[in-house]
């Protein structure tokens, strides 16, 4: 987006990178380069829904008067986190046409499922994953030439970053090189009534593990505080183990293409292992409905089965079946074509006007076709 010529891209960072908590990881966003336009500290202290919903009342109000003062002429939004259901509603309140990344996916064990598809109705154009998620985008009664299959954008750092040595990963996240570390990446399951419970499972079934333990910190929905305990807890009894607030993107790039398998509950696992082709091991419902590639191994939330799970991963056998295996989230360019999708797009009153189409016509063309005039670029 930087570097293309129709697009003068603008920056708001907001809730858990402003936190010293989560690693304050608005440093590394501008270790990479790029100046915040605007902060947001929004992020509610505790670890319930009430404190989410506080945030997203922060945020909410802190948007106001930055998309007041910037006034773009769209607002670009990732995924499924439940902060984005702030910028979207505020930007639909100002007349602000909305782009969404990622729409179109399935995730029935999370309240990501809920905000992923009312950030689908409410945006203007979709940039979805793979063309499933774009069946399903349509389905919806979304457009279908409002519609386009770009990709995964994490898969981008594969294929056009340096990627740091291993020696230097390895150093700076405490393993040893023994044997390729368990990359751990747990979080609260949002729609279970103890959203800790799968990571409670998960951390006995690591006891029973011979191998070095890598975990990420997990997200700010509730129930964060009690997986970091679970963590830590675990940290503290086995040598080979340790805990980080933030790996640099890049770093956990290296780590997980030299890791024995990922374990949890991350989308990482799902989107990104593939393209390493890296076993992953599942659990629990919260990402139940993604499509899947060979490489993952499903288990249940219980200590036995994750036991199971983990030591099929580990197998030889088992890597030699999933070896060059095709993502079907991309090939890693997915930067690229947003950038020119955003920059053909137009402005004004002739995107915000949504045809509600059919679900019948679910089969139509991903490619942008706008008939109304195009005013400024973006």
């Amino acid at each position: 987006m930087h570097e293309h010529e129709g697009l003068d891209p603008r920056l708001i960072v907001a809730a858990s990178h402003l936190e010293k908590r989560f690693g304050s990881t608005v440093e590394a966003i501008r270790s990479d380069g790029f100046e915040p336009d605007a902060l947001i500290p929004c992020l509610a202290e505790g670890d319930t829904p009430e404190s989410m919903a506080r945030t997203l009342a922060d945020l909410s109000s802190g948007l106001v008067d930055v998309l007041e003062s910037i006034r773009p002429d769209l607002i670009l939004l990732i995924a499924d986190r439940y902060e984005m259901m702030a910028p979207a509603s505020i930007a639909t309140a100002m007349g602000i046409p909305i782009v969404h990344v990622e729409g179109g996916e399935i995730s029935e064990g999370a309240l990501d499922q809920q905000v992923r598809d009312a950030l689908t109705k409410l945006s203007h154009v979709h940039l979805v994953p793979h063309q499933a998620a774009a069946e399903r985008v349509r389905s919806l009664g979304e457009d279908a030439d409002r519609v386009h299959v770009v990709g995964a954008p994490s898969l981008d750092h594969l294929r056009w970053s340096q990627l740091p040595s291993i020696d230097d990963v390895r150093a700076h996240v405490g393993v040893d090189a023994a044997s390729p570390p368990l990359l751990v990446s747990m979080h609260p399951v949002t729609l279970q009534e103890d959203p800790v419970a799968d990571a409670v499972e998960l951390v006995a079934a690591l006891d029973r593990v011979d191998r070095p333990v890598v975990f990420c910190f997990p997200n700010a929905d509730a129930g964060h505080d009690r997986i970091i305990d679970l963590a830590e807890a675990f940290c503290r009894r086995r040598r080979n183990a340790s805990l980080h607030r933030h790996i640099d993107h890049l770093q956990y790039w290296t780590l997980l293409a030299h890791a024995g398998a990922l374990v949890g509950n991350s989308s990482s696992g799902i989107m990104e292992s593939p393209a390493l082709s890296i076993p992953c091991v599942n659990i629990g419902d919260r990402q139940r409905g993604r499509l899947r590639a060979a490489n993952i191994i499903d288990s249940a939330p219980d200590a036995d089965r994750i036991h199971e799970a983990i030591v099929r991963a580990l197998e030889p056998s088992f890597a030699s079946t999933i070896a060059g295996l095709a993502n079907p989230y991309g090939d890693g360019d997915a930067g690229r074509r947003i950038a020119d999708i955003l920059a053909g797009c137009p402005s004004g009153q002739s995107l915000l006007r949504k045809r509600i189409a059919s679900t019948a016509a679910g089969s139509g063309a991903t490619a942008a076709s706008f008939s109304s005039e195009t005013e400024t670029s973006p």
